[in-house]
This record gives structure tokens, sequence and C-alpha cells, in this order.
């Protein structure tokens, strides 16, 4: 299948200028997609650009942009820590401004890889007209600190938007007991998708069999089947 076209793009707001980067399908999309970045890799990681062109093939507009953190690490090489969350937000807000003017009247659905999606998951609980909001292991607490969960989901009463969470089975940061629990606490109607075998990262156990058309499809075939019944 032909690989959609990228849009290098620039995003002002109140936060320094944003890189970005659009895929568009080849016909009229049916919806406009944010997609945010995790705390480690960029928005042109192969996963997330999989994850974009994915989406792209099945007549999604995606949008991908960097955090301020990481839009430095790309200017000068070094690495950073995420950026603390009112400035993660604040570049997300510019994102979703810029994605709703190039979306006009067609609908947004907010999507983001770990970090990202937990942003994300941020600005649903501010009211946002939203379609839905997608989640790809969502990270439910820090590496060995299961008591930041309830911290990181006292604002999930407040999310109306339909949601999906893609978690995988062997994710550390949302054992699935312990995130399901926190997913009743969700205002709007959810969905869980889980990938057997799968950690944070969506890596498989070698044992387990790895989709034939890929993770990354996998995923975005799962979320564009899910915008599709929004």
């Amino acid at each position: 299948m032909k690989t959609p076209p990228v849009e290098r793009l620039t995003i002002e707001g109140p936060v320094p200028r944003l890189a970005a980067l659009l895929d568009r399908p080849s016909g009229r999309a049916s919806a406009w997609v944010l997609l945010a970045h995790g705390a480690g890799a960029s928005m042109e990681s192969p996963f997330l650009e999989a994850v974009a062109q994915g989406l792209a093939r099945r007549d999604l507009a995606v949008l991908r942009f960097a955090y301020p953190y990481m839009q430095r690490r790309a200017e000068d090489g070094r690495r950073r820590p995420p950026d603390r969350a009112p400035v993660l937000l604040a570049a997300h807000r510019a994102a979703l401004g810029a994605l709703r003017e190039l979306a006009q009247s067609a609908p947004v659905v907010l999507a983001g890889k770990s970090l990202g999606g937990r942003m994300a998951s941020h600005l649903c609980a501010e009211g946002e007209p939203l379609a839905g909001a997608a989640f790809l292991g969502f990270p439910l607490h820090p590496a060995g600190r299961p008591e930041k969960a309830e911290a990181r989901t006292e604002h999930f009463p407040r999310i109306t938007a339909p949601t999906l969470f893609l978690q995988g089975t062997r994710d550390p940061l949302a054992p699935l007991e312990r995130l399901g629990a926190r997913l009743a606490l969700l205002a709007g109607p959810t969905s869980l998708r889980v990938i057997e075998g799968a950690d944070h990262d969506f890596a498989l156990l070698r044992s387990v069999p790895a989709p034939p058309e890929g993770m990354a499809q996998h995923l975005a075939d799962a979320i564009a089947d899910w915008v599709r019944g929004l």
C-alpha cells in the first residue's frame, strides 16, 4: 500500500515554535488525529511514524508534533527529561489549535503514546469538544510506583469523550487489573483493547506471534476501526 505524503509544519503558540508533521490520506480525511509522542522517543520515531502512516492509509489525517524538550534535543542532540506538565500542556493545546484550523468542521481525535496520551487525557478533562481519544500504553504510574496511579487518574471523572485504551499484558506501568479499576472512573464510554504478550512499547514475547501486518499497523487499524464507530 502506498505511503501517504508527509508535510513539515511549524506550530505557533504560547510556547516556542514547535515542529510538526502532517500525514494526509490520499483522499478526504474522515477525521483528524493529533498524535503525541512519548517521553523518550520523538514524533519521528519509527513506531510513531508507522502508526501515523497506518492511520493515514485508513483515511485519517494525522498531525504529529514535538514537545519543547524533544525539539531542543533534535536541535542540539542532548537528551533531556520531559518538560513539566504546564509546559507540555501548553504545547499540546497549541498543537490542537493548529489541528482544528486544518480540520475545519471534521471530527477531531486525540491520541498519544505513553506520556503523550497522559497529556491528551488532561485536555479531554478540560472539556475540549472532541470525537474521542485513543491512548497507546497509558502510563498509569511510574515504574515501581503503583501508589501514583490515583494521582495520575484523578481527572478521569471529568472525561466525557469516548476513549480507547490499547495496553499490553506485560506493561509494568499499567497492570491490567489496576488499570481496569481506574477506567471505571471515566464519565464517557471507554474501550480497552488488550495486546497479548506486549510490553509498554508493544514489543512482544518471542513465544507470541506478531501480527502479520506489523504491530504499528495493527494498532493503527484498531484505532481507525474505533474512530469509524464513533
